[in-house]
């Protein structure tokens, strides 16, 4: 090929990435949220359930409390690092996304639409956990439900003071830039300090969807209103702590900030 040949090809426009579609960011949210409980209740089933062949191997309970959420923060992780993670932000949690709503990184439909994709997702990735029998039925397929003798007040205190530290974690997180690409990677460690220490109390959720999934299949719905009014109330109170970090959030995303197709999440932005 001549120079000249060379000159005119570097010359030409190339041709933009194709542009992201709602309906591929919604289906990529459920997809992710079904991996996200499918796996993570899987873990939680194989180290709780009855009859766990890890029990005798790590009888600390605390410390398997502490390996079942860094393993299901794990699986967090890696959703938000991989094409899921890409096309619809990774939120897979209704309250991550009611806080870039609040952020104003989502319009209010956008935001429906996450939430109704995770439910879904939530609810089918819950199906494959009857397969475990009564080993998930034991412990109820890992539903959230009020520890024993705690109060409800203590286990909506729980949830929204769980909720409040991820959500604000993940504002500071977000919103420094030179802590940014490391936002995936803090989930695990947050979560396996958080577990051991709020599991006996409200089964630690900070998440409705995760709770939903479970209390579905399980037809346990006990408290079930507190694994909404929790993480919602801890959401918002983390935005009102952290607004100061707002502006320098750029995208309702976890990961993959530089990459918009066709600038949709800009337009899903209510800067718009």
């Amino acid at each position: 090929m001549t120079s000249t040949e060379l000159g005119i090809l570097a010359a030409q426009p190339s041709v933009p990435a194709r542009p992201y579609l709602p309906w591929q960011i919604f289906v990529s949210e459920m997809l992710g949220t079904a991996l996200l409980l499918t796996g993570g209740l899987s873990l939680v089933i194989l180290l709780f359930g009855a009859g766990s062949p890890v029990a005798p191997l790590v009888p600390n309970i605390l410390l398997r409390r502490a390996l079942s959420g860094f393993l299901f923060g794990s699986i967090g992780m890696a959703i938000a690092l991989s094409p899921v993670g890409e096309y619809s932000g990774a939120h897979i949690n209704p309250a991550v996304t009611f806080g870039f709503l609040l952020m104003g990184k989502l319009k209010p439909r956008a935001a429906v639409g996450y939430v109704v994709a995770q439910l879904g997702g939530a609810t089918l990735g819950c199906v494959p956990l009857l397969l475990w029998g009564t080993m998930g039925a034991s412990i109820s397929y890992g539903a959230t439900l009020p520890g024993a003798g705690y109060s409800t007040w203590a286990v909506l205190l729980g949830e929204i003071v769980t909720t409040f530290v991820l959500v604000a974690s993940l504002c500071v997180f977000l919103g420094t830039r030179r802590l940014r690409r490391f936002t995936p990677l803090m989930i695990p460690f947050l979560y396996a300090i958080m577990v051991p220490l709020e599991a006996s109390v409200s089964g630690i959720s900070t998440n409705p969807a995760r709770s939903l999934g479970p209390a579905i299949i399980s037809q346990n719905y006990q408290g079930w209103w507190i694994y909404w009014i929790g993480p919602l109330v801890g959401t918002a109170l983390a935005i009102v702590a952290c607004s100061f970090l707002a502006s320098r959030i750029e995208i309702a995303k976890l990961y993959y900030f530089d990459r918009d197709r066709g600038g949709v999440f800009k337009a899903m932005s209510q800067s718009t």
